[in-house]
């Protein structure tokens, strides 16, 4: 047993856990958790623990069912919305067969094989995100989701429920060992952000996981409702997850070069062009529902276009403008990504799509300087600026032929991705909307 194994099971004790839960998400990123206790650890850690992975989205086929959730002992935390009731802690697992073979279709590891590219050529991942959310009045049946408090871009809202809300929030999450660099409220009624500080992709995508499930909580907590659907609102602007990317060689950032252009090394500017001429083929990952298209194509700064530009907020790749000196801060923010994606998946999509630019070698075209948003399509077309996909069903034929985003994923997941997302095409294209009804019913 390594020491990591002993510390969480010394802490178990000494700290009187009595349910520990065991945590992976399916392929479209619904977290999933199994509780155990505290007598079933050390068997958990050498052994796993079975479960019927034919009844988890995308996780295997019926046939061969039997999958084992293996808890890594780094990822251990107390749960502190449990109060002082019987205390509980969580671990995320690695899924593997009962062979000890790593799942194919698990989306922890599939983040982990892309890692691992990257770490042959030399370099260790980082991201840092911006997750946007919304506040919600408790739901009601068949009425429009009702915001909070209508402020608005940075807006202090005294004694407001935001407020108390971010606070609160962030206080379980720094508890947890997850930091948060900022928090604030966002342009749209009752929309909030909170930005994590940089980590490895893997921790990241971890910590983008309990993020989620600690703002679902603390808004239970205080009789709210938190959606991380990208476009709640007709009239509001949607929730991203503005992804910060660099690259690190040990303890250099492979991205910074002094003296050089926004002080982009050739690796930042191939790794920015592979994000680019990929960007259409791995939207239907980092943007996976029919709503998703809704906020891309939905103005308020939602990037549409794949171009880059320097503290361009139009641009779908920006190059942050850093403070002078600061070269380990290089990075570039990809812009598309949804605050519901998979974060395990998408992730992984983009550092293979930087990759294989730094592979191959590619060319950074000229950034954009101009709101490529207030630009005539023949302009946008002259200066090759291509749109994004404007429906799932069209970012789903793109992935259809993508073989950057077939061998990222692997066979078993492309496969389900792509029958899933058809699927949920196919339900909502029969749907007839409000919309619908309202303009048509009475004139046809």
């Amino acid at each position: 047993m390594d020491k990591q194994q002993e510390y969480v099971l010394r802490s178990v004790e000494e700290r009187d856990i009595r349910f520990i839960r065991l945590w992976f998400t399916d392929v479209l990123g619904v977290l999933k958790s199994v509780a155990i206790a505290p007598a079933e650890l050390e068997n958990a850690f050498n052994e796993g623990i079975g479960f019927d992975g034919s009844a988890v989205e995308g996780l295997t086929r019926v046939y061969e069912a039997d999958m084992l959730a293996v808890p890594d002992p780094s990822t251990f935390q107390i749960l502190p919305w449990r109060g002082d009731r019987q205390g509980a802690a969580r671990m995320f697992c690695d899924i593997v067969t009962p062979g000890g073979e790593p799942a194919l279709s698990d989306p922890r590891q599939v983040l982990k094989r892309t890692l691992k590219r990257a770490a042959a050529l030399g370099f260790t991942f980082y991201t840092h995100p911006e997750i946007e959310f919304y506040l919600f009045e408790p739901p009601v049946d068949g009425q429009t989701p009702k915001p909070v408090d209508q402020a608005g871009y940075f807006d202090n809202v005294p004694r407001g429920t935001a407020h108390e809300f971010r606070r609160t929030a962030i206080t379980m999450l720094e508890s947890m060992g997850i930091s948060v660099e900022f928090s604030h409220h966002e342009a749209g009624p009752g929309q909030q952000e909170i930005d994590l500080r940089y980590a490895d992709a893997l921790t990241m995508a971890d910590n983008v996981m309990t993020f989620r499930t600690v703002i679902k909580e603390v808004a239970l907590e205080q009789g709210v409702f938190a959606s991380f659907m990208p476009k709640p609102l007709v009239d509001g602007p949607g929730s991203g997850m503005h992804t910060h990317i660099s690259l690190f060689e040990g303890d250099r950032n492979a991205f910074y070069e002094a003296g050089s252009d926004h002080q982009l090394s050739p690796v930042a500017r191939q790794f920015m062009a592979g994000l680019l001429k990929y960007a259409p083929e791995v939207t239907a990952i980092t943007n996976q529902y029919v709503n998703s298209y809704k906020r891309l194509w939905g103005g308020a700064e939602a990037p549409s276009f794949v171009c880059w530009g320097s503290n361009n907020r139009s641009a779908l790749v920006r190059v942050p403008i850093h403070k002078p000196g600061k070269g380990q801060s290089t990075r570039v923010e990809y812009r598309a990504v949804d605050a519901a994606a998979n974060p395990y998946l998408a992730f992984s999509v983009l550092l293979a799509a930087g990759l294989k630019g730094i592979e191959d070698q590619l060319e950074l075209p000229e950034g954009a300087e101009d709101d490529v948003w207030e630009l005539s399509p023949a302009e946008r077309r002259a200066m090759g600026y291509e749109p994004l996909p404007a429906s799932l069903s069209e970012a789903v034929a793109v992935m259809e032929r993508s073989e950057l985003v077939a061998e990222t994923l692997g066979e078993r997941v492309f496969d389900f991705v792509l029958r899933n997302k058809r699927a949920e095409w196919e339900a909502y294209r029969n749907q007839v909307t409000a919309f619908e009804l309202q303009r048509y019913l009475p004139v046809l």
